[in-house]
């Protein structure tokens, strides 16, 4: 970077230029500068000479010590000019001090460096045989970079016999050379020519270049392919995979190139061999496309076609024998087949009848039909492809339910086929098997005081038999145990076998039940077997000991005496007691639980003998109370206590003495106060706990039935399946348990479940009267079917005979032509066959046919047979003859079948159709082709046979065409269209013919396709420009893709001969890449940067070639018109920034060089800034300019300047450039820091925590960096006597003033201290504030009381005396609060008071005074509490007693004041207070429990009326009852279940409706009229559920 001086030199100007060869080595002298400059060599140095270039390579160096130019980098004249002539290269060297400006030219010789190149290294034509003799071939031009006699001279071409050369010079000297046709190019004799061109320079030494040219001569399509075989013949097995090869046909074109590429195709002679077969186009393979079926085809003929490019064909014969396979499988067709077959069927039975058929010949043909594996059954055939399957034994469905029989049909075929045939046949079951238990003895135990309904055991019996005879029953067998039916002890369920307690067992009344269970089936007859079931009841530990000896009473008192001279184990008394339990839990044991004298007396634990341990003394107590507990080994155990009195005495009356009080131990509790408020209040707890959860119970339910109240939803039954009937009738079927879900229409209708079984059964609506309808069950459970199911089984349409019937068998044959209308009359078939009308009814004759359609029906009450369906041949046979197709006629009793052939004969319903009839046959046909040559025709097709088919073909007339008919081994015929003369397109480029079919019927039938010829040009002609020169003009810098002229050339040819393409010859000079052609339309356009100043003119070649590789040449010639393309280029030589702000006016900021490459206005500059900124430009040299300063900076005011410098030039329009300087103001340090205000403010709370931030001063220094960067300083000063450090700090960085210690208001309210700000610059620069720091107040003292004084010991009271009056002041709180502000305002509250009515205290002034009058009644001693509180947030407060005596005299209020602190109350009757609320909580807690259980028991009996069963009532609750209301879902406790028991056939069950309804209730055996009752409770008051009862 440069900092220019600030004075303008004076410039002086020289001109000098030098000539030097190119490639000069590096260091080289190009001349003595300082010489021809007449410059001192101390000049150079003090001025600083440099060489100044705006070029990237500097080729030159100046040497400033010795005044030499010299070569710094190689010089490349090519490079640095390419063509340009002469070729220099300018710059300037710059001397400053003063400043001089020396512009210097050097021109660049050319020597002979470079050869002339082809840009190819071989160039290849392809020129047609029949090209025309002057047929010119433009050649690739070398380049030379080379200038002047150096550059390319010359083109010589090898010696050959058929081209000659010849050169041509382009406008600007270039040269360019055209190889001409001279004798006529022969394929057959030299099929390529290699020639080679040469390019010699003038230079010395000469140089040269080569380039191969290879040329290919193209042939004419003159020659058809050719056949090697006439006829080709192979074999081919039916049904080869897709893909097999078949057979490859080969034809040979001698032509080349196209002309002879052959493709390979299938005539048109035949249809449907495409279907069949395709080719390969390329190789002639022949491959099988889908399967063959020899059957259908046994030999199939066809032609084939060879066809090279130029349209010429030749055809030949293929013959295939197709060689037949056994591929076809037997046909099994099921004719008749019964399932399910009874198990009793006998052996032989019929069950089926089955057609077989193969559609192949001879052995392939023959079918044997068998049965795969080892089942009861046989097949057997008497009619030829008839086959009867049938029973071979007895059948049994238990061990075999079902069987799958499995039919093979295997024809003698090589390998073998067979097919199979898989019948499921079901067997039906018969009843034949009793159930049978799994166990023959069933043994089960249940601990006694079980609930009612619980599970004992399960009985199971299978039956082996199928649905309704494999449905078990189980029914409990009639007997009695202790009196009493079986059923009142057990249940047993008839679906499951699960065997249900009917009532709870008591082992110490019944240890067993024995009981037999019978399992019926459903059978008709039914079957059945018994099993014999016992019950084991365990004993329960639910039995305390009962205590027999010493017996308990209740009243008198029975004590053991203990004379005191017993010894020790004296026997004292024994306990005796027993266990009605059995086992283990009967075993007693016996312990001393509590004894007055433990040490005395033990018990015996096995025997429960009392004894004593010691010997008794005279101070053993006379009175002993021995208390023993009796214990069963139960799990859990049992026990019983009782207690034994001793008498340890001598005499009767010294135990009386002791005893007389026993009965009643007087027992004082020192703590009885204590237990009656503790039993009083567990009591009370107890009692409220009951009453909160009957009362939420209630609630709960009475919501609960408001939604069952309200509900729309329907009864739908649940059947639980576990309650059964326990009488001996037998089981209660599931069908007759009922559940009832009460819902919101319970209250419309009334419930009424009737008895099981022969029972009367009313139904009735509430408001309907009349007599009762009865009603008798007519059908048993187990007669219903098992599930609907079973209604639906499906049967097979045909039954069978039960035996095998002999069958005979007929044939008959009718001949009857194609497309009979529906019910036309084939044959009489009873005549024919000599039966009876009658044999064909009664033997139910019917057609047999295994196809799809059935063409014929029989009449059987007439005995004929018709047309059912109409019969087309074509589509029947196809072109197979004769025509025909079979059937049977089956007739039963006896079974008799009969083969009828009907035979459809041919009538001419179709004409000859061409494949594509719509389309015409196109050909191309070169005109060059030879006389004789064939065209293969399509053939015609028609489905008609023999006299109706194809006969003959017919071309129209025609100059150049005939026709040639051939005829196929199978009969069909095709033909071929042979020229008979030359085709000329000049005369007829094309023919329309037509080929026309007939056939040999009557009437004839015809049908046509049309031919079109389409003659094809051979390439004769050259393409020729419509100029030979095109002249056009073109703007530099045109965009890219810019047309700039169309050139265009004409063939005569047609076709692809006829077909041009266009493309840029390669010549010197770069304007291949500049413009381009399109090949097709001949455009030229802009492909590259045009540029005036580079090339003013442009010269093109223009190639044409047609695609026989003929061309023709022509030439462009394109005017550059010159345009205002080049902005001026601005370089920036010298530049300084930043500038100090104190820097004068006409400071040099830049030198800068300005040059614009147009000429003439386009090159003129014009320099300019912006108006608004401080500077100036000054041009100093030519192109040369000066930026310079023009007023002084201020940087606080602008920082930097954003420089645009602008340069122009004139011309139209004019162009210019910008270039921008950024120039930054180096800063001054010429601002002090300043403060944004003069006095600042600062408030803190006292009791603040040492450290916290008070308030921050900010200063702003408008300088930079480090003159701008402020440090904080605090000023010396003195706060209350001590430096102010003591009591703030100062962050020197931020400014923020932070506490150094906790301030106190009452010791100083404020402060004030000064802050410097000072900068960083040199020298620095600083400024003052003053900062005022207010302490504020915090309520942190509470006030002070000062009178009344509290003292500690003393007591200090105010008297007022009786007669005080209203108002009267009794005293003064005074108090005080060292706070200020509202924090020391004080307000006094009376906070309690002995008579608060008496006194008042002033809120304000604190006065305690009277506020009535003081009378007699009023107690002496009277206690005031006033509270003093501040207003500070949060309020602090103090509390004073004040004590007021309200008395005349002293020696009063001495008296009450003796014992004021010590306040003594009695309540004499606290313990009876206490023991009667005890008392009354006991006796409203049990009555709630009475009438609690009373309401139960209640409840109880009265649904033991409609409910008798010893069963629980286990409710079943649905899942899907919802309310459709909009509170929600219907709950299911709301819904109700009613379930048959035992007691079922002995009441009918009632459930009344919702409030006050009508509900008929009868016994089943009385008749009469309804009587009306009226319901007296509502549903929603009766328990919820069954289980209240037991709760």
């Amino acid at each position: 970077m440069f900092i220019l001086p600030s004075f303008f030199p004076h410039h002086a100007e020289a001109q000098i230029r030098y000539s030097i060869p190119e490639e000069m080595k590096k260091g080289s002298l190009v001349g003595n500068v300082a010489q021809d400059l007449g410059l001192d060599l101390k000049r150079l140095r003090s001025g600083r000479a440099r060489i100044v270039t705006g070029e990237n390579i500097q080729y030159t160096e100046l040497n400033p010590d010795k005044g030499l130019l010299v070569v710094n980098e190689r010089i490349d004249r090519e490079q640095l000019c390419g063509d340009v002539t002469p070729c220099s290269f300018a710059f300037e060297i710059l001397l400053e001090k003063p400043m001089e400006l020396h512009p210097v030219t050097i021109e660049v010789l050319d020597v002979n460096d470079n050869a002339p190149t082809f840009q190819n290294r071989h160039l290849e034509f392809e020129i047609s045989e029949s090209a025309a003799l002057g047929s010119r071939f433009v050649l690739e031009s070398a380049d030379d970079a080379d200038v002047g006699e150096n550059a390319l001279q010359n083109y010589v071409l090898t010696p050959n016999d058929n081209f000659v050369l010849k050169q041509h010079v382009n406008p600007d000297g270039s040269k360019y050379a055209e190889m001409v046709l001279q004798k006529p190019l022969d394929r057959e004799q030299q099929p390529h020519l290699s020639l080679k061109l040469l390019a010699v320079d003038g230079g010395n030494p000469q140089r040269s270049g080569t380039v191969n040219i290879d040329v290919t001569i193209l042939d004419i399509n003159d020659n058809s392919p050719v056949f090697n075989q006439s006829t080709y013949k192979a074999a081919v097995i039916e049904n080869a995979p897709k893909g097999t090869h078949v057979v490859t046909v080969n034809a040979t074109d001698i032509d080349t190139g196209s002309n002879g590429q052959v493709t390979y195709s299938f005539s048109k002679s035949k249809a449907g061999v495409a279907d069949w077969f395709y080719i390969d186009e390329a190789t002639g393979s022949i491959y099988v496309a889908k399967e063959i079926d020899f059957e259908k085809d046994k030999k199939i003929e066809f032609r084939v076609e060879a066809k090279d490019h130029g349209g010429l064909t030749d055809s030949s014969k293929v013959e295939i024998e197709v060689l037949d396979v056994n591929d076809n499988l037997p046909v099994i067709n099921v004719m008749s087949f019964t399932s399910p077959l009874s198990e009793d069927s006998p052996a032989g039975t019929t069950i089926g009848i089955i057609n077989v058929k193969d559609l192949d010949s001879g052995e392939n043909g023959q079918v044997r039909c068998t049965i795969e594996g080892h089942v009861p059954f046989k097949i057997k055939t008497n009619v030829r492809n008839y086959y009867a399957l049938m029973t071979d034994a007895v059948l049994d469905r238990e061990s075999m339910p079902e069987c799958n029989i499995t039919v093979i049909a295997s024809d003698a075929g090589s390998p073998p086929l067979s097919s199979k045939k898989t019948f499921y046949l079901r067997i039906s079951d018969v009843n034949d098997n009793p159930p049978v238990f799994t166990k023959n003895f069933y043994t089960a135990t249940i601990t006694e005081n079980n609930s009612a309904g619980v599970s004992i055991l399960r009985v199971n019996a299978k039956d082996p038999d199928e649905n309704q005879n494999a449905r078990v029953s189980y029914i409990l067998e009639d007997c009695e145990i202790r009196g009493s039916p079986i059923t009142t002890y057990v249940s047993v369920n008839a679906e499951t076998g699960v065997i249900y307690a009917v009532c709870s067992y008591d082992y110490e009344q019944i240890k067993d039940l024995v009981f037999n269970v019978r399992a019926q089936d459903g059978g008709s007859p039914p079957l059945s077997s018994n099993v014999t079931v016992k019950v084991l009841i365990q004993d329960q530990n639910d039995n305390p000991p009962q205590v027999l000896y010493p017996v308990q009473t209740g009243g008198s008192l029975v004590a053991e005496m203990v004379p005191r001279s017993a010894d020790v184990g004296y026997l004292v008394t024994k306990v005796v007691a027993v266990d009605v339990d059995s086992g283990q839990n009967a075993w007693l044991s016996y312990k001393l639980q509590k004894a007055t004298d433990r040490a005395l007396f033990e018990v015996g634990s096995q025997n429960g003998e009392i004894r004593t341990i010691r010997q008794v003394t005279d101070k053993d107590a006379v009175k002993q109370r021995l208390s023993v507990i009796v214990e069963d080994n139960g799990q859990p155990s049992r026990s019983a206590t009782v207690v034994v009195n001793v008498a340890v005495a001598d005499s009767f009356p010294e135990v009386l003495s002791e005893f007389t009080d026993l009965s009643q131990d007087k027992e004082y509790n020192d703590n009885l106060t204590f237990y009656l408020v503790l039993a009083l209040a567990v009591v009370s707890f107890l009692f409220i706990t009951c009453l909160v959860v009957i009362i939420s119970v209630k609630i709960y339910r009475w919501r609960q039935s408001r939604i069952l109240y309200h509900s729309s939803l329907p009864v739908i039954p649940y059947y639980p399946p576990r309650y059964s009937d326990t009488l001996g009738t037998g089981t209660l079927q599931h069908v007759y348990n009922y559940e009832v879900c009460r819902t919101t229409d319970s209250r419309k209708s009334d419930c009424k479940l009737g008895r099981a079984g022969s029972q009367n059964v009313l139904i009735m609506e509430p408001g309907s009267t009349g007599t009762m309808q009865r009603m008798q069950t007519e059908k048993s459970i187990l007669d219903e079917p098992d599930s609907p199911l079973e209604f639906s089984k499906w049967r097979l349409q045909f039954w069978l005979l039960v035996c095998v019937v002999n069958m005979v068998g007929g044939q008959m044959r009718y001949s009857v032509p194609e497309e009979m209308k529906k019910g036309s009359v084939i044959g009489n078939v009873a005549q024919d066959l000599g039966f009876d009308v009658k044999r064909l009814l009664s033997g139910r004759a019917r057609i047999v046919t295994g196809k799809n359609i059935q063409y014929t029906e029989l009449k059987t009450d007439k005995g004929l047979l018709v047309v059912n369906e109409r019969i087309d041949r074509e589509l029947l046979c196809r072109d197979v003859t004769p025509c025909s197709f079979s059937f049977e006629m089956i007739l039963e009793n006896p079974m008799e079948l009969h083969r009828i052939t009907v035979e459809v004969l041919d009538i001419n319903d179709h004409a000859p159709v061409f494949p594509n009839k719509d389309k015409s046959l196109s050909f191309e046909i070169s005109e060059s082709a030879v006389v004789g040559v064939q065209f293969p025709l399509q053939s015609a097709e028609d489905p008609d046979v023999g006299q109706n088919t194809l006969q003959d073909y017919i071309l129209s007339p025609n100059d150049n065409f005939i026709l040639k008919q051939h005829a196929n081994p199978d009969g069909s015929k095709y033909v071929e269209m042979v020229l008979q003369k030359p085709l000329d397109r000049e005369r007829r480029p094309r023919l329309s013919l037509k080929l026309i079919a007939v056939d040999g019927g009557t009437p004839q039938r015809s049908g046509s396709v049309n031919i079109d010829v389409t003659v094809l040009d051979a390439n004769d002609n050259v393409p020729i420009f419509n100029q030979s020169v095109y002249k056009a003009s073109v703007m530099e810098n045109t965009v890219k893709g810019t047309s700039v002229i169309t050139v265009n050339a004409s063939d005569a040819d047609s076709g692809s001969n006829g077909l041009i393409t266009y493309s840029l010859s390669r010549m010197k000079g770069s304007a291949a890449d500049i413009f381009s052609i399109d090949g097709n339309t001949g455009t030229i356009s802009v492909s590259g940067q045009i540029d005036f100043e580079e090339e003013r003119k442009y010269e093109l070649r223009v190639e044409a070639k047609d695609h026989g590789g003929l061309t023709g040449t022509s030439k462009v010639i394109l005017d550059v018109i010159d345009v205002n393309d080049n902005a001026p280029v601005i370089n920036i030589m010298s530049f300084s920034s930043p500038v100090s702000e104190d820097a004068p006016p006409g400071t040099t900021i830049a030198f800068l060089h300005i040059k614009d490459f147009d000429s003439e206005r386009n090159g003129q500059i014009k320099c300019s800034l912006d108006k608004k900124l401080p500077f100036k430009i000054e041009s100093s040299l030519t192109d040369y300019y000066n930026l310079i300063s023009d007023q002084y900076f201020d940087r606080e005011s602008v920082s930097e300047y954003n420089i645009t410098v602008t340069a122009a030039d004139f011309g139209t329009p004019p162009l210019s450039t910008s270039t921008k300087l950024q120039l930054k103001i180096s800063d001054v340090n010429d601002n002090a820091p300043v403060f944004a205000t003069n006095v600042y403010s600062a408030s803190i709370t006292e009791n603040n925590s040492p450290g916290v931030s008070i308030f921050a001063v900010s200063a702003r220094d408008s300088d930079w960096n480090q003159n701008a960067r402020i440090s904080y300083l605090l000023e010396d000063t003195q706060v209350s006597g001590g430096p102010v450090s003591t009591y703030v700090s100062l962050n020197s960085e931020t400014g923020v003033l932070s506490a150094v210690r906790s301030f106190d208001y009452e010791l100083i309210k404020e402060f004030q201290l000064v802050v410097k700000a000072q900068d960083g610059g040199s020298p620095p620069l600083s400024s003052n504030v003053t900062v005022n720091v207010l302490i504020q107040d915090q309520n942190d003292n509470p006030p002070q009381v000062l009178y009344p004084v509290q003292t500690g010991g003393s007591l200090v009271a105010e008297m007022v005396p009786r007669s005080a009056d209203v108002g009267y002041l009794v005293t003064k709180v005074v108090a005080v609060d060292v706070d200020s502000g509202q924090n020391a305002w004080l307000s006094y509250k009376l906070q309690k008071a002995t008579d608060r009515a008496l006194f008042e205290v002033g809120s304000q002034n604190g006065e305690i005074r009277t506020i009535r009058q003081v009378t007699d009644k009023d107690a002496v001693k009277q206690r005031l509490s006033v509270i003093v509180e501040d207003n500070g947030q949060p309020s602090r407060s103090a509390t004073v007693v004040v004590n007021v005596a309200v008395a005349d005299s002293f020696p009063e209020v001495l008296s009450e004041f003796t014992d004021l602190s010590q306040d003594k109350e009695y309540n004499d009757n606290l313990t009876f207070y206490l023991v009667l609320a005890l008392a009354v909580v006991s006796f409203l807690f049990i009555t709630c429990l009475v009438v609690i259980i009373s309401v139960k028991i209640y409840r109880w009996r009265q649904s033991r009326i409609l409910y008798h069963s010893s069963l629980p009532v286990i409710p079943y609750y649905p899942p899907r009852y919802s309310d459709t209301l909009g509170t929600g879902t219907l709950q299911h406790v709301y819904n109700y279940e009613v379930c048959r028991t035992t007691d079922s056939r002995k009441s009918d069950c009632k459930l009344g409706r919702a409030g006050s309804q009508n509900v008929l209730i009868m016994e089943p055996g009385s008749t009469g009229t309804m009587q009306r009752m009226q319901t007296e409770k509502s549903i929603l008051d009766e328990p919820d559920s069954p289980l209240e009862v037991s709760e």
